[in-house]
């Protein structure tokens, strides 16, 4: 590789960093004209490609022949033949790398959601299957095996999977920590309280989380603080702290305790803001938008139901009305952190630096008749938002507060029955912006067509 081959790249991956994408796909570009035999020069502009929005699926496919070793171009390919149209393609292309590398996790993951997401409900995770008969001594292809049927909630099936990995792999550490999963999630609370007990002490972040949420089920608020707070003092602008303050908000409600306005700040966190855009403009990006909806059911992570989410960051695109959608809500998203109180460093909101703010996800929901989001937070973000781009006439909502935005109510799997903190009307043009801490979720409607950008934002580094 030339100097300046280098050069470009280094430029370009700078720009990337700080997401200035069609600047850096036009620097990698650059690099890989000066030089056309590098492989990983030509992954990192393949990845670009896919990641503005343009075709990449050929880009990837001369990567893999070029360097045969990454699988991860194979993965890749897949995903933007499924993302052009051709989800059956990317199926199988994946199938035929799983089953010349039977141990890629990755690769049966991947394959997998795709399957899911294109209505295979009944075979979706058959390479498993076939892929632990080859390896019974891969702990990763069964945990992933296990991960990918309980994110489904198909508690059954899951047990049967810990089974057959226990009688093959014998005691394991991952294997506890995925029945006390099921039983958890799945309503069993004495077996959940004997394998906390089983676990007590263990650092993994979600035996913590399970006995917060044991303890918020059994009525004991206070139990539940005394494992959470510490861990969100701690170092409150962690990930880790970032999935337990919620779980400290709801905490300090049950227990009437006013360091919970202190936290959510009483609603006055949550605001609305009119986003500059055209009805154009709006138009446009609604019609851009259901192009990216091409799957028939949601990934089986995402709060959606009863509609489809987008996987890639789509305000990162390169359409011009992505570009400027992208500017106006960061303006937005400046005007609110103008107008926060004063730094408070114990605080995950208030404690991080106000200066200029990176996009660290961002995805389009689309809901019909019924659908909505369950309440869930966002413990990778420090903003979060909701920014309304087309939405059902008012007489196809249904009786208010159908179709509102809520915040404040946790989970209801966890039974607690408390009510949010309030709801909002949606209006098409405004983006909802509230601290990535907060329980939020969406109501269902009648009829029509909801259709939305989501996105997490974070300091710069």
């Amino acid at each position: 590789m030339t100097p300046e081959a280098l050069r470009w790249r280094d430029e370009a991956r700078a720009l990337r960093a700080g997401q200035q994408m069609i600047e850096a796909e036009q620097a990698m570009a650059r690099a890989r004209a000066l030089a056309p035999g590098d492989p990983l020069i030509a992954f990192l502009h393949a990845q670009l490609r896919y990641e503005l929005g343009h075709p990449a699926a050929d880009l990837f496919a001369a990567v893999a022949r070029q360097w045969p070793d990454n699988l991860d171009a194979v993965r890749n390919q897949a995903l933007a033949e499924a993302s052009e149209g051709r989800p059956e393609r990317a199926v199988g292309l994946l199938s035929a790398a799983v089953q010349r590398h039977p141990g890629w996790a990755e690769g049966h993951r991947v394959l997998a959601a795709l399957e899911w997401v294109r209505g295979n409900t009944a075979g979706y995770d058959a390479s498993y299957a076939v892929a632990v008969g080859a390896e019974p001594g891969n702990a990763a292809l069964w945990l992933g095996w296990f991960g990918a049927v309980a994110q489904l909630r198909d508690w059954p099936r899951a047990r049967r999977i810990v089974a057959a990995a226990e009688s093959d792999l014998g005691p394991h550490r991952a294997l506890l920590e995925a029945r006390l999963f099921i039983a958890s999630e799945s309503g069993d609370e004495a077996e959940t309280a004997r394998l906390l007990a089983l676990t007590a002490g263990w650092p993994q972040p979600f035996v913590r989380i399970a006995a917060i949420r044991h303890a918020l089920r059994q009525g004991a608020p206070d139990r539940a603080l005394a494992l959470a707070l510490p861990v969100a003092e701690r170092a409150p602008a962690s990930s880790e702290a970032g999935q337990v303050w919620p779980y400290v908000a709801t905490c300090w409600r049950l227990l009437d305790d006013p360091r919970a306005g202190w936290l959510d700040g009483e609603g006055a966190f949550v605001r609305v803001h009119d986003v500059a855009l055209s009805s154009a403009d709006l138009a446009e990006l609604a019609s851009l938008l259901r192009t990216l909806h091409g799957f028939q059911l949601p990934y089986a992570e995402q709060s959606v139901r009863g509609g489809t989410q987008t996987d890639r960051s789509v305000l990162l695109r390169h359409e011009p009305v992505m570009q400027r959608t992208r500017a106006a809500l960061l303006a937005a998203v400046e005007d609110y952190v103008a107008t926060l109180p004063p730094p408070d460093a114990a605080h995950p909101l208030l404690g991080r630096p106000r200066g200029r703010q990176l996009i660290s996800g961002s995805w389009s929901v689309r809901l019909g008749g019924g659908g909505f989001n369950v309440a869930h937070s966002h413990p990778q973000g420090w903003l979060s938002s909701a920014f309304y781009v087309s939405l059902p006439q008012p007489e196809q909502l249904g009786p208010a507060p159908a179709g509102h935005f809520h915040y404040g109510a946790p989970p209801e799997a966890l039974g607690l029955g408390l009510a949010p903190r309030a709801t909002i009307a949606p209006r098409v043009g405004q983006v909802v912006l509230f601290p990535s801490t907060l329980w939020h979720g969406t109501l269902p409607f009648a009829e029509g067509e909801r259709l939305n950008i989501a996105f997490d934002v974070v300091p710069a580094a």
